[in-house]
């Protein structure tokens, strides 16, 4: 039996998430689907993790295991020439057989693109959140240094979602400037939880209309209490950018 491990690029736009549903067009059903027509088997496909319903991947990582020969860069091409054009496979190679993409992985890195201007971009619409009021850069790169290390992050986990604990570890987490209107907040963090970021960022851009200044964040990261200034910014603007292992 061998495992082949896929790099995947999509855009999340017209998909109810990665994992496949009883209901609703997934990435995932997409590509098993796609496997099952070039090999004749029933392959089960394993991620690196989920991404929410219009949320994009850059580099999503999946494994799955086949008694087929195809060779790896034969599975790339024949993949590519079948599936939707908002699904691609940038790499496939042979994996090692203890290769699993969710529980192998070291950190996970997503990015998150503000499109800051007065007026929306017919071409970012589905690619990144408006936000047409003036951001304070310098508060809300304060409030992304709090995020750094081991903390609780109860106040930025969706609520009802049950998990063992909602502990994180952040290893970076920073916010930059990409031409004159990006604005892109970077996090790697070793595990997320459902919806994380966008209850980050969505707080975040509070800080950076002044709403709340980056002690009021700090505190709300370390009392685990949602106020009403967390709320989760939109899918469009998350992407999945590389799986570390």
């Amino acid at each position: 039996m061998r495992n082949i491990k896929l790099t995947i690029e999509y855009d999340g736009t017209n998909y109810f998430g990665w994992q496949k549903q009883a209901q609703g067009k997934t990435v995932q059903e997409e590509i098993e689907n796609a496997l099952q027509n070039i090999t004749g088997e029933n392959i089960a496909l394993q991620g690196s993790g989920r991404t929410d319903s219009g949320v994009h991947a850059l580099a999503q990582v999946a494994n799955f295991k086949t008694e087929s020969s195809i060779k790896p860069n034969e599975f790339q091409m024949g993949l590519n020439s079948i599936l939707p054009e908002d699904i691609t496979i940038m790499d496939s190679q042979e994996a090692d057989p203890d290769f699993n993409a969710q529980y192998s992985a070291k950190s996970k890195i997503y990015t998150y693109k503000i499109y800051n201007s007065p007026h929306p971009s017919a071409l970012l619409r589905k690619r990144a959140w408006f936000v047409p009021y003036t951001l304070n850069i310098i508060d809300m790169k304060k409030s992304a240094e709090s995020l750094i290390g081991e903390h609780d992050f109860k106040a930025f986990a969706q609520s009802g979602v049950e998990v063992k604990t909602t502990v994180r570890t952040v290893l970076s987490a920073t916010i930059t400037t990409e031409h004159k209107n990006i604005i892109l907040f970077n996090i790697e963090a070793t595990g997320f939880l459902k919806r994380m970021v966008r209850l980050i960022i969505g707080t975040m851009v509070q800080v950076g209309k002044e709403r709340i200044k980056p002690q009021d964040f700090a505190e709300i990261l370390n009392s685990g209490e949602k106020t009403k200034f967390v709320y989760a910014a939109p899918p469009q603007g998350l992407y999945l950018k590389e799986v570390q292992y």
